[in-house]
């Protein structure tokens, strides 16, 4: 058959349209993470000035499975855009008052009575807790009452499919006198309990500024690790060339330990458009 000169210009023309289209497709899929490695999320706080629902719409279009650390009152309006809460907030005591004292195990035993089976009931399973201040406590005291708090908890989540997930945070920068701040001491507490049913969450930013050796942890110590957040390095800002870690290798390795669980956005937007910022988060971290 013979085809005519506009005929084969408009084919050619097609296929380079084509694809050209192929190729902003899967580098938008690229920025949107949809690689399939890694299961992203974002912690709420970090955006203030945006609405939740908002907040869910924008990251559920580049690749957000999850917004996090929000109560349990809060998680039917993400769900409703297929979304959902991989880190659950609300423990009585925040931060300071944890389970490194004795005095707190009774209210936040009765919170997490209450809220277990809620948040079995959402389709969600890691709830926060926190390890408390020092306040003059060493840290084997910290460890030991931790231990007797969390085991006093344990049948609970077991019962309601949850797991408790302790921060590690920095007492450099952030939170001036907190105990659990050092992978050690929450490996030791981890081992203390024994069960599956309490884990860490590795927040690099916090441990990059106590104990660096981000990589070689994450490799030697992943069992303990339910969760993931990032940041940057100095400032909790963006995740990019600005700071001192290379996320795509510390996201690298995290994959490379069969890790299913979610890596969330924790950073503070320092650009006019935090959104943007958040796309970008969620791009660099999808390997």
């Amino acid at each position: 058959m013979k085809i005519s000169r506009r005929t084969a210009l408009t084919s050619a023309a097609s296929a380079v349209a084509a694809v050209s289209l192929g190729q902003r497709l899967n580098a938008a899929d690229a920025v949107a993470g949809t690689k399939g490695h890694v299961n992203h999320s974002v912690c709420k706080w970090c955006y203030p000035k945006i609405e939740l629902e908002t907040l869910a719409i924008a990251g559920k279009e580049f690749g957000l499975h999850s917004i996090e650390l929000l109560e349990v009152n809060d998680i039917p309006t993400i769900q409703k855009h297929g979304l959902t809460c991989a880190m659950v907030s609300g423990i009585p005591g925040g931060i300071t008052k944890g389970l490194n004292r004795l005095e707190n195990h009774d209210t936040i035993a009765q919170w997490f009575a209450d809220a277990a089976p809620k948040v079995m009931n959402l389709g969600c399973e890691n709830i926060i807790c926190f390890s408390g201040n020092r306040a003059g406590q060493s840290d084997e005291e910290g460890i030991k009452n931790c231990a007797i708090g969390l085991k006093r908890l344990l049948p609970i989540a077991e019962k309601n499919n949850v797991k408790l997930v302790m921060e590690l945070l920095n007492s450099k920068v952030n939170h001036p006198d907190y105990q659990c701040d050092l992978s050690k001491w929450g490996v030791a507490l981890c081992e203390a309990v024994g069960s599956e049913r309490f884990k860490l969450l590795y927040d690099i930013y916090h441990m990059q500024i106590m104990e660096g050796d981000v990589i070689a942890t994450i490799k030697k110590q992943h069992k303990y690790f339910a969760h993931y957040h990032t940041g940057g390095v100095p400032g909790r800002h963006e995740i990019d060339s600005t700071q001192e870690l290379y996320y795509p290798a510390i996201m690298q390795a995290i994959v490379a330990t069969g890790f299913k669980g979610h890596v969330a956005q924790e950073f503070i937007p320092a650009r006019p458009d935090a959104l943007a910022s958040l796309k970008q988060g969620v791009g660099i971290c999808d390997v």
